[in-house]
């Protein structure tokens, strides 16, 4: 496993050669809540310039309303409120492009905390796809289908003094009291980033964020 400092330059080369030969490749990103993924992962995708097209993984959150008769709406964000083999099955389809066929993925709405149907089109002749979320890495139950799916996985490490008060200062811009999102990060947002640790010697380069 390699470990590096963020260079988006030298990262969106790494990039660029997973494509070379014009074929299809799924490259994550992944990493604990609050580590920078989707701003990472949205800034290579534009530095590529049409290379690639981003589809997250949080896409597949299950909805509040199922997530609500689960009894889960508490744990929201832990692995088993996710659709972990629809998001594998997308993968799936996406390594393997059709000719003239855009698959459409879904994305996740944090104003309304919802997944979106059918929001991400990812045309045919893209070569990269860059999927992020907190359990690429994850090798429990249908998760473990996902890591197969990813021809390369980088890990975002961010010290924990700086990725918790971003965390909780993205809780409060999406509509929590700041209380509210402490106890929220502290109690659920960290028991997942413990478990999204376990699989850092899983990803071929660590980037990391200081």
């Amino acid at each position: 496993m390699e470990a590096r400092e963020l260079d988006l330059d030298r990262l969106a080369d790494r990039a660029r050669a997973l494509v070379a030969d014009g074929r299809r490749r799924v490259l994550g990103i992944a990493g604990p809540p609050g580590a920078g993924k989707s701003t990472l992962a949205g800034q290579l995708a534009a530095r590529l310039e049409g290379l690639a097209v981003l589809v997250p993984m949080d896409g597949f959150h299950l909805a509040q309303a199922e997530l609500t008769r689960l009894g889960r709406a508490a744990r929201k964000g832990a692995p088993d409120t996710f659709d972990a083999a629809g998001y594998a099955a997308l993968l799936a389809r996406l390594r393997a492009p059709e000719p003239g066929v855009t698959v459409y993925a879904p994305a996740f709405d944090r104003a309304l905390e919802e997944p979106i149907a059918g929001a991400v089109p990812v045309p045919p002749g893209i070569p990269l796809v860059i999927t992020e979320g907190n359990y690429l890495l994850h090798d429990a139950g249908p998760w473990s289908a996902v890591r197969p799916l990813l021809d390369e996985v980088w890990y975002l490490d961010l010290p924990d003094g700086d990725r918790i008060p971003r965390l909780v200062a993205r809780h409060v811009r999406f509509g929590k009291d700041r209380d509210h999102a402490a106890r929220w990060v502290a109690e659920s947002d960290e028991a997942n980033a413990r478990l999204v640790a376990r699989g850092r010697d899983r990803a071929q380069l660590v980037v990391r964020m200081d």
